[in-house]
């Protein structure tokens, strides 16, 4: 009676499968209400927490205990602009703001340097908008083909990207795929007199970064199509220039109606093959199959044995109990009868 059966090379098989979940809170793909915390709102300083992003909640958290966490909203200006400076009496300082430290920071994130600016199609705009999903909201990474609807008045601009053009040649960055904001849905650009923004003035809508859970949206395409209205200016020119950021910030946050998203889990599993013969497992180990003297308990096992397979165990090399793998029915095995067992393990 066989005791153990190694695996062959041939009987290991290693699949990942793409499991597609909701992003957002309650299992819910489609996120309409958006709401901030007054707390995160208040300024103190140059520096306070509220002048870098703001936090956007499915519901309002002063009322409702439920509410988490969805994405984070920043502003980011390469010039310094929209957001007073880190000191007054530095002129070396000049320039040095929440709005340009949110810039720089993602600079580095996506180009791996300091130097290198945005360019959204043939234009290098001096602002963005940057939406950052909070990282338990999803798994592996975003799935592609989302749908942004932004609305301001009459105005409305519905964005995806362009997945569905650029699937296998997406451009990658430090954090991982690129695609383009496009003006359509579900990863389809619409047709062109669908698509006002002017590529040479203003440049495309932004790029898409779904490894790293992360919008970057131009803010002049916004602009020009009365999206936002939002304009940065010196950072210590008048006392409003200590809310800008925040205000930036608000302003996108309210002219966003809803966001569609998904998230992706890759699953790996690992399939091995137990390949059990006819004339192999048909007596049981379990000392209760025999009596004191090692005499089989039932003479019909001795004609004709039957067993049943309920459990298979995978051990080591070293005979260490490693997984044991359940049957969901127990499996008549004998001399006429040869068993082919697939267990998946998954990771």
């Amino acid at each position: 009676m066989a005791t153990y059966i190694r695996f062959d090379s041939t009987d290991m098989v290693t699949s990942t499968d793409q499991v597609i979940t909701s992003t957002w809170s309650d299992n819910t793909n489609l996120l309409q209400t958006f709401h901030t915390s007054s707390l995160q709102y208040i300024v103190a300083s140059a520096s306070s927490q509220g002048q870098f992003y703001l936090d956007v909640y499915n519901e309002n958290p002063a009322a409702s205990a439920s509410a988490a966490i969805q994405m984070a909203i920043a502003y980011g200006n390469r010039r310094g602009s929209g957001s007073v400076n880190f000191t007054t009496d530095d002129t070396d300082s000049d320039g040095y703001s929440a709005a340009r430290s949110i810039y720089g920071q993602y600079r580095t994130l996506v180009y791996g340097d300091e130097n290198t600016d945005f360019q959204f199609g043939n234009y290098t705009p001096d602002d963005f908008y940057a939406l950052n999903i909070e990282r338990a909201r999803y798994k592996y990474h975003l799935k592609t083909g989302w749908n942004l609807k932004l609305q301001n008045g009459s105005e409305t601009r519905f964005l995806t990207d362009d997945s569905l053009f650029n699937a296998g040649s997406s451009t990658i960055t430090n954090i991982g795929r690129q695609f383009n904001i496009i003006s359509g849905t579900n990863g389809a650009m619409y047709t062109a007199s669908q698509t006002d923004v002017n590529l040479t003035t203003s440049g495309s809508y932004g790029f898409f970064y779904p490894d790293a859970g992360l919008v970057l949206l131009n803010g002049d395409a916004l602009r020009t199509e009365g999206i936002v209205e939002f304009t940065a200016f010196g950072g210590n020119d008048t006392a409003s220039a200590a809310i800008s950021n925040r205000t930036a910030s608000l302003e996108f946050m309210n002219r966003m109606d809803q966001f569609e998203l998904d998230s992706v889990e890759d699953l790996t599993a690992k399939y091995l093959f137990a390949r059990i013969k006819n004339a192999e497992f048909n007596y049981s180990g379990n000392p209760s199959f025999i009596d004191d003297q090692g005499n089989l308990r039932f003479t019909s096992m001795i004609s004709q044995p039957t067993t049943y397979i309920t459990t298979v165990g995978l051990y080591n090399n070293n005979n260490e109990l490693l997984a044991v793998a359940k049957m969901s029915q127990p499996l008549a095995k004998d001399f006429t009868k040869e068993a082919l067992i697939r267990i998946k393990l998954d990771f």
